[in-house]
């Protein structure tokens, strides 16, 4: 059964690029690209793992993520915060407000997919090898 991500993002061409990444990586998705509806959507789509642009209008990913980690539906699912802040005061905030890793902006496919992967292990057997 192929895990769940949904994505938050308000670029919509940073949107369309991680939720390409993660589809080809035979990954559901779910795309958001307004922070307003992240929680609503992630309570109804269940994510196996939550990929979380930080700085966004309307709402900070970092308010997105505290919201998630009070509510007890959501507070179990791993949070990559993917962001332009680059600085190691910026990763510990962002740390402490729950996200599990950190991926800064721009991003390297290898090393979001890394960090995905991480998050989110997979339980299928690779071809040929059983």
């Amino acid at each position: 059964m192929a895990k769940r991500v949904l994505v938050v993002e308000d670029n919509e061409l940073n949107l369309k690029l991680f939720c390409d990444l993660l589809r080809a990586h035979a990954f559901l998705v779910e795309p958001v690209n307004d922070g307003r509806d992240a929680v609503s959507r992630a309570r109804a789509f269940q994510p196996d793992l939550v990929v979380m642009d930080i700085q966004m209008p309307h709402v900070s990913g970092l308010d997105l993520i505290r919201e998630m980690k009070l509510d007890a539906r959501l507070r179990a699912i791993p949070v990559m915060a993917v962001t332009a802040y680059a600085g190691r005061e910026d990763e510990e905030r962002i740390r402490s407000a729950g996200a599990n890793a950190y991926v800064s902006k721009p991003i390297s496919l290898a090393r979001f997919m890394e960090e995905v992967r991480a998050l989110v292990p997979s339980d299928v057997v690779e071809a040929g090898g059983l």
